[in-house]
């Protein structure tokens, strides 16, 4: 009986060195998913996510995903603790298992933090190359944690022109700490320190993304200008009013969302949202099935869950690059 072949262990600081130089690579990532999504050549299973306190929404997420002309299947298993940074713990942490199906053998295992943190920006970034506005200058962010950090350094590749970033979070000292790590690696922009002033980092933005882990209505519509282009990144975040101001609602994929814990799965189990309202999903946009933006007053509203395909498509990624520099370690079951 022969043995299994080695697995390769890839820790969140080997994801950072091949990811970090490669941002570009983040978008083509997407891009690539979807259109095999769309082709029919990813399979889809459900996603299992048990919450286990519905207050804070804490909850360890099972997300299958295969990419089958690849011939590489997966699953993350995450968990999402919001309340953790009081604690100073990361609030996103979890393993992701790559296999190929030839054999079934385990590829490789990784952590999936920082790869969560990179996949949800660069579908979001994806997102913004498509329905914002293609002269914008401006962004800002109710939230200043890992997750607004990564959606600055993605967003400004697909919108190099943006120049002004406008920032805000509870005070706790995270708005200074981020414009102090994001000046370095964006000198080219100004940033405002909005504080705790959430209006103030909204009303001039012509992106908006909300990077935070909150349960709260905060977003209000008549904050947002005409034209603006909304990034929705985690839970319940914006009142019912913000995509009812909406021209267009754009998901990663409208299915997974409408059963989830968003905004607008919250509309659509209340009877305030129907199927037919949602213009379409991230990978028709992407394919050129829909229209993406059609003029510079829409406002665009853009909700995504995270796709296991997706993942999966940045752990084979990251895979391929650790066997081509010799990053990871190997190891036997």
């Amino acid at each position: 009986m022969k043995h299994n072949p080695d697995v390769l262990l890839i820790s969140a600081n080997e994801q950072k060195q091949i990811l970090s130089n490669h941002l570009q690579a983040a978008i083509e990532i997407v891009e690539t998913a979807l259109k095999k999504k769309i082709n029919g050549e990813v399979l889809l299973p459900d996603k299992i996510s048990v919450v286990f306190d519905e207050a804070t929404q804490n909850r360890i997420n099972c997300m299958p995903g295969a990419l089958l002309k690849d011939k590489l299947y997966g699953v993350k298993w995450v968990a999402v603790f919001p309340e953790n940074p009081k604690d100073g713990y990361r609030n996103v942490t979890g393993t992701i298992i790559l296999s190929e199906l030839e054999h079934g053998h385990t590829l490789s295992v990784m952590d999936a933090g920082y790869l969560t943190e990179i996949r949800t920006a660069a579908v979001g970034a994806t997102a913004a190359k498509y329905l914002s506005k293609a002269d914008s200058e401006s962004i800002g962010f109710i939230g200043a944690g890992q997750q607004a950090r990564r959606h600055l350094d993605v967003v400004k590749i697909v919108r190099p022109n943006i120049k002004t970033c406008y920032v805000s979070s509870l005070p706790d000292g995270s708005t200074d700490r981020f414009i102090e790590e994001e000046s370095v690696l964006h000198p080219d922009m100004t940033f405002i320190n909005c504080r705790d002033d959430y209006e103030s980092a909204v009303k001039k933005a012509d992106i908006i993304v909300t990077a935070i882990s909150g349960q709260e209505p905060i977003l209000k519509a008549k904050w947002i200008k005409d034209g603006a282009f909304y990034i929705h990144v985690a839970g319940w975040e914006d009142e019912y009013a913000v995509p009812e101001k909406a021209s267009k609602i754009v998901c990663d994929d409208w299915e997974n969302v409408k059963h989830r814990t968003q905004t607008i799965s919250r509309m659509f189990k209340e009877g305030l949202l129907k199927d037919e309202e949602v213009y379409g999903n991230l990978d028709e946009i992407v394919t050129g099935n829909k229209p993406a933006r059609e003029n510079d007053e829409e406002f665009i509203y853009f909700c995504s869950v995270g796709l296991a395909f997706i993942d999966v498509s940045f752990a084979k990624y990251v895979y391929e690059k650790a066997v081509e520099t010799g990053a990871g370690t190997w190891f036997q079951f």
